[in-house]
């Protein structure tokens, strides 16, 4: 397998324009919020109006961005936007979460 032909797997955090926050993994951030947007993505965002990305962040492997997906998802909305605010690093985040790269 050539180099150009591994996936780097990404976190994302997308803003409903009711407040609230979804979080995903893909390789493609742009795609993956378009399949969002037009009803082809999560089914808990069907009907919903998202208002944008909130929040992006290449994290490598699909390994890595999995275990790092199911530790965001339990943190609170208040930890989520701190992540958000705070435009963490992947460093800083691994280390907030308590994960190893």
């Amino acid at each position: 397998m050539q180099e150009h032909d591994i996936q780097c797997w990404s976190l994302y955090l997308l803003r409903r324009e009711d407040g609230g926050l979804y979080t995903g993994i893909t390789t493609d951030v742009e795609r993956r919020f378009e399949a969002h947007r037009s009803g082809k993505g999560a089914r808990c965002l069907r009907g919903k109006a998202l208002a944008g990305i909130a929040f992006a962040i290449e994290l490598g492997s699909r390994s890595l961005a999995t275990r790092v997906e199911y530790r965001v998802k339990k943190l609170a909305k208040r930890d989520k936007e701190a992540l958000i605010d705070q435009a963490c690093s992947k460093s800083e985040i691994l280390s907030f979460l308590g994960l190893e790269d």
